[in-house]
């Protein structure tokens, strides 16, 4: 269940559309939401004191009134925090304890210009143990969860993603599932045999109906395929889990990088 949704504001001019996603979300599924302002700090004398400047002042003023005022005939119930000052480790730390009191975090993709630590979302996925819905930092997102593409590869990044993600796609119109085809854990007729397993069966159980599944080789760059097919898909939201294994040929992580870097769908993520 979704019942607590925290969406995080640094007062750029993407918060709008990411204050707007998070109050559909909250009145699709009765939540509360919670508008939390951590932004870094740009003056250097502040900084090392370790108080807000009057530029940071201000912006959080200007982000509490953007979010009041949008949240005031939504009829949702919400409420705003905002950090002290804006140091790099306390805006990392803060928004991290913050994020693991919620039951969905909303954040936004990381771009130039952008007045936020560069490695906050990954943070926040990796470290909050909550899942995270990141927002990309171009175009608009009117719906979410109504044609989702899922990777699944069996791990356990990606069946957390997929649980966290089932209120999202329950209902959707169209579900797509892409697997990494691995190699056969041993030859024919090699020990106990498992039970016929299936993510479409799960998820039918769920009211989730799979509407096709796609099967990717190893030697496919992953990544690259998922961000293809969402986009040939007319997607709007990719499920996947962060930090797993995608038989990627390089270092872990880099394909989660490579999807927060590159993302232009949203994209629920979960470690």
């Amino acid at each position: 269940m979704i019942k607590d949704i925290l969406v995080h504001l640094d007062g750029g001019d993407r918060d709008p559309l990411r204050i707007g996603a998070a109050l559909n979300l909250a009145k699709r599924f009765g939540s509360r939401l919670t508008g939390l302002f951590a932004r870094s700090e740009n003056m250097p004398a502040a900084l090392v004191a370790r108080r807000a400047s009057d530029a940071y002042e201000a912006a959080a003023k200007h982000s509490e009134e953007q979010f009041q005022a949008a949240a005031a005939t939504s009829g949702v119930t919400v409420r705003w925090w905002r950090l002290a000052h804006g140091e790099t480790g306390h805006v990392l730390h803060e928004t991290l304890v913050a994020s693991r009191f919620h039951d969905l975090v909303v954040l936004g993709q990381h771009h130039e210009g952008k007045d936020a630590p560069e490695e906050l979302v990954e943070h926040i996925i990796l470290q909050s143990g909550r899942p995270a819905l990141v927002l990309p930092a171009v175009g608009t997102y009117p719906t979410i969860g109504t044609n989702v593409l899922v990777a699944w590869n069996g791990g356990r990044e990606a069946a957390r993603a997929l649980h966290d993600a089932i209120p999202l796609v329950a209902g959707a119109e169209n579900v797509e599932i892409l697997t990494v085809r691995g190699q056969p854990a041993g030859k024919p007729g090699e020990g106990v045999p498992l039970p016929p397993l299936s993510i479409h069966d799960h998820l039918a159980v769920h009211g989730v109906a799979v509407t096709r599944e796609v099967l990717a080789g190893e030697d496919i760059g992953v990544m690259d395929l998922l961000l293809s097919r969402a986009f040939d898909q007319g997607a709007d939201l990719l499920v996947m889990g962060a930090h797993g294994g995608y038989h990627l040929p390089f270092f872990k992580g880099a394909g989660t990088r490579h999807i927060l870097k590159h993302m232009t769908l949203p994209v629920l993520m979960a470690h």
